[in-house]
């Protein structure tokens, strides 16, 4: 039953508070996530604190991630690249074998005006990760933009990812796919993930409700919000679609929940609603284990 992990995001700075409780309460998986940079981190005395904290646990590190904009030629794009590089070094003292993250993109500037930069950023680094038998993954959040302006990123549409896997087509490079970044433009993102699924090296754990009689009465331009971020179980995606998309074709990651975004669990429900996602997901996994009565 544990082909597909059920984890959760942990940010760096909150790990000694929270790691050793969420992993009692049965999360398989963890999140490392920096926002923006790493902050006085020293890696591998972060990896080291993070093992000893989940020693005897199960737990895993799914992944390390680092969200931040690679892409713009000044002191932020300069700190965001030297410490992508960082991440892909220290993957293996985590015990995980990726490293995901943003694209970056050219801030208020079309997407395609993005890729050549993307190109010549990130190709040393998918290389220098191929070395040490790490894969990287974008993560597909819009971040408000869309394909004329924004920033941090720009893998957030099916338009964008055929470009950024045209110009560094390797293998370790793919997705790190979430259904309610998608649903946000209302896609749909079942048949999206039917297509997609063979680049996705990691899911995050996190859903939408989209209110469809607003929108059928007043359109997306009338003020008024039509859409909300959600936890797992409480949004509109049916998961066990999703997992049985995954498991049809070999995903082996994790689904890590990603939280602090549901307008109702949020506070001090955050937790409360993260637990209950985590139930959910299981049982759209197939809940307990029962052996084959008819096995030899």
């Amino acid at each position: 039953m544990h082909d597909i992990k059920i984890g959760t995001l942990v940010d760096a700075d909150r790990f000694r508070k929270t790691l050793k409780k969420l992993a009692s309460y049965g999360f398989e998986t963890f999140s490392i996530t920096f926002w923006q940079n790493m902050g006085d981190w020293n890696l591998e005395s972060l990896a080291k604190e993070v093992k000893e904290t989940l020693e005897g646990s199960g737990c895993t590190i799914s992944c390390i991630s680092l969200y931040t904009n690679p892409l713009v030629d000044n002191e932020r794009g300069e700190r965001g690249r030297k410490e992508w590089a960082k991440l892909i070094d220290a993957a293996e003292m985590f015990g995980t074998d990726l490293v995901t993250g943003f694209t970056g993109r050219l801030i208020d500037q079309p997407v395609e005006d993005s890729i050549p930069v993307f190109k010549e950023v990130f190709t040393p680094l998918v290389k220098q990760a191929a070395k040490k038998n790490v894969r990287i993954a974008f993560e597909n959040c819009d971040m408000h933009g869309d394909w004329k302006r924004g920033d941090w990123n720009m893998a957030f549409t099916p338009k964008a990812w055929e470009m950024i896997f045209e110009a560094i087509p390797d293998e370790n490079l793919g997705l790190q796919w979430e259904p309610c970044h998608q649903m946000v433009q209302l896609v749909d993102p079942i048949p999206q993930l039917r297509k997609w699924v063979k680049k996705i090296f990691n899911v995050h754990g996190k859903d939408a409700t989209i209110a469809w009689d607003l929108i059928r009465e007043r359109g997306t331009h009338c003020g008024e919000k039509y859409v909300w971020h959600r936890t797992p179980g409480f949004g509109d995606t049916n998961w066990t679609d999703i997992i049985t998309i995954l498991r049809m074709n070999g995903y082996k990651g994790s689904i890590d929940i990603e939280g602090f975004h549901d307008p109702v669990y949020r506070g001090e429900l955050e937790y409360t609603g993260q637990v209950q996602g985590l139930k959910y997901l299981k049982n759209c996994r197939g809940g307990d284990y029962v052996p084959n009565l008819l096995a030899d």
